[in-house]
Parts: C-alpha cells; sequence; structure tokens
C-alpha cells in the first residue's frame, strides 16, 4: 500500500470520528481492551519472535527489555484503556467564548486534528496507547514502528482493527504503515494533505530526524537527559531513595535521571553511599575528577559527552559542584528540556531552582520518574512534548485536539 492509499483511508475514517458520539468511542476502547485481554497468548508469541530477533542482531539488553512485552505489560495497557474511558471526552468542550456588543455570540471549542501520524521506536505498548488516545480524541491514526517490533506490531494492531469493525468503525481508524524503514519514516514525514500533525517518540536521533525533515507539523516530545541536583540542604536519606528510583525504577524510559549533580558540601558523605546503592543495579558510575578522587579508581571518568548522554540504561554521570547556580548553568548547557529535579530542604533553593530552570516538568524533592501522563491524572500519554507550542510536558486527551471557532449570529453584517 501506497502512503497515498493509506492517508486517502485514513482521512476518510477521520470524517467518522469526527462525528461519533461519546458513547461509540467508549464501546470501541471498551472492546479493545477486552480482546487484547483475550490474545496475550497470540501477542506473546508475537513478541517473542521480536525478541528473538533483536537477541541475534546483538542489540542492547536495555533495547530488548523496551521491547518486551509480558502478561502484566498487556494487562497495563488494558488498564490504560480503562482508566482512558473514565476520562471525559475532549471533543466538542467549550474553551472560551464572548458575546461582542454587536450579538455575536462567539465560542471556541476543541475538535479533533483529523489523522495523526506517530514515529516509534521499539515500544510495542505504544502501539495501543498511541492508538487510543486517538480514537478517544476522535483522530484517525497511522502508526509507524520500528522494524525491530514488527511482529508485536502487527498483532496488536490486527487486533484493535477487529474491534473496531464490530464497534461499527472503518478499521481504518487505527492503521500501521506497513514500511517499518527509514524510507518509511519519511514518507510519513512528507504526508502533508494526509497527516495533519506528526508525533516522534523515540531516542534524541529519531526525534531529530522528525523535526529537521518533515513537511507535516510535528510536535517535540521524548529526548530525555534529566538531571537530580542534591543540594547541600538535602535531606540524606531522601536523596538516596530519589536518586535511586530516578536511575535504577526504568532506566529505559525519557524520565529516567542520567545525571546527578551534587553540591560539594554533602558529597564526600552522600556519594559513597549513593554508590552502595547503584551497585545493587549494577549501575556504572563516570563522574567528574572530584567525583572520582571521593570513590576511587573504580570509577569511570566522565566526559563532555557523557553529560551530553540519554543513557537508556544502567549508567550515571555524577558532578560535584560548589554551588546552586553551578548546578543550573550545566543543566541549561546539557537540558533536553523534560524534567529536572532539585533535592533540598531549603525553601530560597527551591524557588530559585524552580524559577531558573526551564523545562517541561521541574520537581522539589520527588522523581523524575512521575514525569507521566497517568501519573499526572491525564490518563495514557501519547508522549512528552519538550516543545513549547501548542502543549508541553506530559501529552493526554486535550493535547491531541485543536480548536475552532462557532459564531452565532443573528443577520449580523460587516
Amino acid at each position: 500500500m501506497t502512503m497515498q492509499s493509506i492517508g486517502s483511508a485514513a482521512k476518510a475514517a477521520a470524517s467518522q470520528l469526527m462525528t461519533a458520539t461519546t458513547a461509540q468511542k467508549d464501546a470501541a476502547l471498551k472492546l479493545i481492551a477486552q480482546k487484547l485481554g483475550q490474545s496475550k497468548a497470540d501477542i506473546l508469541q508475537h513478541n517473542q519472535q521480536d525478541i528473538e530477533n533483536a537477541k541475534a542482531a546483538g542489540l542492547q539488553p536495555s533495547f530488548i527489555e523496551r521491547l518486551t512485552l509480558t502478561e502484566a505489560r498487556i494487562d497495563s495497557m488494558v488498564k490504560s484503556i480503562d482508566e482512558l474511558l473514565l476520562l471525559p471526552d475532549p471533543v466538542g468542550k467549550y474553551i472560551d467564548g464572548a458575546i461582542l456588543e454587536n450579538g455575536l455570540n462567539i465560542q471556541k471549542i476543541a475538535v479533533p486534528f483529523g489523522v495523526i501520524g506517530i514515529i516509534y521506536e521499539s515500544r510495542p505498548n505504544v502501539t495501543v496507547d498511541a492508538a487510543c488516545l486517538c480514537l478517544k480524541s476522535g483522530n484517525a491514526a497511522i502508526l509507524k514502528g520500528g522494524i525491530e517490533a514488527e511482529n508485536s506490531n502487527k498483532i496488536l494492531t490486527a487486533i484493535m482493527q477487529e474491534a473496531l469493525a464490530e464497534a461499527g468503525f472503518a478499521a481504518e481508524c487505527i492503521q500501521l504503515y506497513p514500511d517499518s524503514s527509514i524510507e518509511g519514516s519519511k514518507a510519513l514525514m512528507q504526508a502533508k494533505g494526509y497527516i495533519d500533525v506528526l508525533i516522534p517518540r523515540g531516542g534524541q536521533g529519531l526525534i531529530r530526524a522528525v523535526v529537521d525533515n518533515s513537511t507535516v507539523p510535528v510536535i517535540e516530545t521524548g529526548a530525555g537527559n534529566c538531571h537530580v541536583y542534591i543540594d547541600k540542604a538535602a535531606d540524606k536519606e531522601m536523596a538516596i531513595s530519589i536518586i535511586d528510583n530516578a536511575k535504577n525504577s526504568r532506566p529505559s524510559v525519557c524520565n529516567a535521571a542520567e545525571t546527578l549533580l551534587i553540591h560539594e558540601a554533602v558529597a564526600a558523605e552522600f556519594l559513597p553511599e549513593i554508590k552502595a546503592r547503584m551497585a545493587k543495579f549494577n549501575t556504572e558510575l563516570r563522574g567528574c575528577q572530584k567525583t572520582c578522587e571521593i570513590l576511587g579508581a573504580s570509577v569511570r571518568p566522565a566526559t563532555d559527552e557523557d553529560f551530553a548522554t540519554e543513557f537508556n540504561d544502567y549508567i550515571l554521570a555524577v558532578k560535584v559542584v560548589s554551588s546552586i547556580d553551578e548546578a543550573i548553568a550545566h543543566i541549561r548547557q546539557y537540558t533536553t528540556g523534560h524534567s529536572e529535579a532539585i533535592i533540598t530542604e531549603d525553601y530560597e533553593a527551591k524557588l530559585h531552582f524552580t524559577s531558573h530552570i526551564d523545562a517541561a516538568a521541574v520537581y522539589v524533592n520527588a522523581s523524575t520518574r512521575f514525569t507521566d501522563g497517568g501519573c499526572f491524572g491525564l490518563g495514557a500519554e501519547i508522549g512528552i512534548s519538550t516543545q513549547k507550542l501548542h502543549v508541553r510536558g506530559p501529552m493526554g486527551l486535550q493535547a491531541l485536539t485543536a480548536c475552532k471557532y462557532v459564531i452565532f449570529g443573528n443577520g449580523q453584517i460587516r
């Protein structure tokens, strides 16, 4: 199938979705959740093929972890749909309005984009999360996953299309672009007139390629070179717990911490205990000169490239700083604008950090791992926007709508 045929089918499906009721969309979502739960064995079988191919290709364990589906992860996908069903339909929501002196009643309301394209890498759960968010918000979806998850994405899409058909919708409301190659990605990037907005989810290389090469409007998401700064007034146990969670709970995701900045006043006391906590996960530390002096030769010296890298792995860059302002300057140099955190009991330090750090999410005494649509009460998310136009931060249902003005008059002319 060509981009033109897929795009034309998506536009026709989007016209159907645009006027679908909340009850109709929710009925389709319920069927999708039901069929996913009933198809675990089939899904896992297809996913195992992808895992075996990834191992044969010598891909990193962290990559394979992102690729892997389990019964628990399928249950989590189903749970996300159940939570999505509880959320209000954003379509038709009254946003703003006014009655002018001439009697015109102007109403600004939320409407679907139309067709949303999503280009993403190895996580098969994105196939379901993205498709269902698009469906609830009245948008047709064209999904383009990585070739590494091809078998998983095909079976997940087939299940969702079967549910759509049973619910009375065109199967083309959710389509998987058949070409998983780089050329396939380029076809979506150049599909102006068929795709209304393109959302990349993945590493910095993928996102940059889409932003630089797309003629379709892009919402930039995802790249997460996240920092945790431990201030001189930090509570030690809290600091160790937070950096442990931010790095080790799931290092392959975009809201995981990649760099630890620590004030020199507490570095000698805190770092040995942090190293011991990291050792439980075999997390490699790459430190500045002062870090290496404190922790010894077992710590690999960090380079500028390390501080600029989103590792997505059990690796943590560490730098000892002399002040909160040095920490802020470091973050400003290397941040991707995703999530940044300070650990401190000093009220002035909290205000100083939050006012001087420009990121989608800025945390005080909490893990960066909370930057997530579900944690923010938005339901499943389609990504974390790191840009400032249209939307910023976790993108839930409301972020997948545009607006239009509806004007009611009684014969006014200009």
